[in-house]
């Protein structure tokens, strides 16, 4: 039987292999620090700019580039919403640059991460993110595609040019499953 990950069907004869349920948490700074960055609107770092005419949030994130090309281009992603209960069987993670998503249809979209388990990701974290938030995730940080929730959203993305040679995937022998996110 072909399988796709994160198109579960009732009678797939993988289900039985579903490790467990992630549970959804709350994006924040805190919880999401050893992944990456969450970019979003911090009064802390808030300055006024233009007259006092507009406010300027400072240094949200930083994005890296390692190697040539070192070249960050600007990309939109539409993402297509995922139906649930949703499967994440594979993670990705680009060795050679950050890469960063900030929503542009005002939807929240959610995001799952992994630590770094001898080369390979660990047991996936899966944190909703509200429409106001992005993320930065480092450069080497396993992490699962682009989960849009609920209609098909934009994205702006910046990440390093020539992604082809900036990408490594890993699929997870048992996947694991996501629930339907309350909003």
């Amino acid at each position: 039987m072909s399988y796709e990950a994160g198109e579960p069907k009732a009678n797939d004869e993988r289900s039985d292999q579903l490790t467990e349920a992630l549970e959804i948490r709350p994006l924040t700074k805190n919880a999401f620090a050893p992944f990456g960055d969450v970019i979003e609107a911090d009064p802390s770092r808030m300055r006024l700019i233009n007259n006092g005419t507009t406010e300027r949030y400072h240094g949200l994130a930083e994005p890296v580039v390692v190697g040539p090309p070192e070249r960050l281009i600007f990309n939109i992603f539409r993402g297509q919403p995922r139906r649930f209960p949703y499967v994440i069987g594979m993670m990705e993670r680009h060795p050679f640059a950050s890469q960063s998503f900030v929503p542009m249809s005002g939807r929240p979209f959610l995001v799952a991460v992994s630590a770094d388990e001898d080369g390979r990701p660990g047991r996936p974290r899966v944190f909703l993110a509200k429409a106001h938030q992005g993320v930065n995730y480092f450069a080497n940080i396993w992490h699962h595609p682009l989960m849009a929730l609920g209609a098909v959203s934009d994205f702006l993305v910046v990440d390093r040019d020539n992604t082809t040679e900036n990408i490594e995937e890993f699929f997870f022998e048992a996947p694991y499953r996501i629930e339907e996110p309350n909003l």
